[in-house]
């Protein structure tokens, strides 16, 4: 079906510090960049939105989320929903921006695993639906004023954390942190695992200040209901919210119904024989090489 992005006017109607004038210098730029793909004005939005209305803050995220999905197909690449293993990906979690928002009007990106069988999770697949999923709700609705990530532990096992790269890690949270168009508040995360030391022993390398603070481990409901009201979340926890099995449906559907989205997203790539100055590689950007080869687990 055709795509419907969301509607400027409106968007520029409910933030007064959004300003059209800003948004096309920001795009003019862009087009200006022998090396960047052509951006559409939504776009220019998104990312000054989440900047904070900084149009050198944009710049830098424009170039930045570019060359992080060119330089890493394996992660962001081939968002073809009839993917064989992107199919996979996408039948073994949940993914949904829940309907309700946070009294701070924060949108809640939940996150959980379905089938907790370690032989069907693939990272970087899990990664590209989270990614998916996000940037097609940001050009259906426009931007948010902020987002949380959280996840519900529960279904992971050891096995899991076996199949975690800490190459695609770093990766990640670069883009998450750099490059990827949302303001993000939070990241927390309920029904803790045991072995969640070694996760965060992953992860928080890669985790700006900034970031770390606003990390949250749920040892209690009650400690996830004074961030995250009850009444946003699915059913399966006592919320207003569709449940888990629902939520999963439409979380194909949206995938499988916006390829012609998908396939926009594919084109956009980097020319690095272009960049003014000297060309980047991943290298320089992720500073990754010899590093981190192999995850250790005691």
């Amino acid at each position: 079906m055709p795509f419907q992005e969301a509607d400027l006017g409106v968007i520029y109607q409910n933030d007064p510090s959004l300003k059209p004038a800003d948004v096309k210098s920001l795009q003019d730029w862009a087009h200006l960049q022998p090396h960047l793909p052509k951006i559409t004005e939504l776009q220019a939005v998104l990312f000054l939105q989440s900047c904070y209305y900084s149009n050198e803050m944009a710049k830098t995220s424009i170039d930045n989320y570019f060359t992080v999905k060119t330089m890493c197909p394996d992660i962001f690449g081939n968002r073809n929903p009839d993917n064989s293993q992107l199919h996979t990906a996408v039948n073994i979690m949940v993914i949904s921006v829940l309907p309700k928002q946070t009294p701070d009007e924060y949108s809640v990106i939940f996150i959980k695993l379905i089938n907790s069988d370690p032989d069907l999770y693939n990272y970087p697949l899990q990664i590209r639906c989270f990614d998916m999923l996000t940037l097609l709700t940001l050009h259906r609705e426009g931007p948010k004023k902020g987002m949380i990530i959280l996840v519900d532990m529960k279904g992971i096992v050891f096995g899991h954390l076996l199949k975690l790269s800490v190459v695609v890690m770093k990766k990640f949270f670069y883009y998450l942190q750099e490059a990827m168009p949302i303001r993000l508040k939070s990241l927390e995360f309920f029904n803790i695992v045991p072995f969640m030391d070694k996760i965060l022993a992953l992860m928080k390398p890669f985790m700006k200040k900034e970031l770390l603070d606003s990390l949250y481990l749920h040892t209690t409901m009650e400690s996830l209901y004074s961030r995250v009201p009850k009444d946003l979340l699915p059913q399966d926890y006592g919320g207003s919210c569709e449940s888990l099995g629902v939520l999963h449906e439409k979380f194909k559907a949206l995938l499988r119904d916006n390829q012609e989205f998908f396939t926009f997203e594919d084109s956009q790539v980097v020319d690095e024989s272009l960049r003014p100055g000297k060309p980047k590689n991943i290298n320089e950007v992720f500073g990754v090489d010899g590093t981190f080869k192999k995850l250790e687990v005691d």
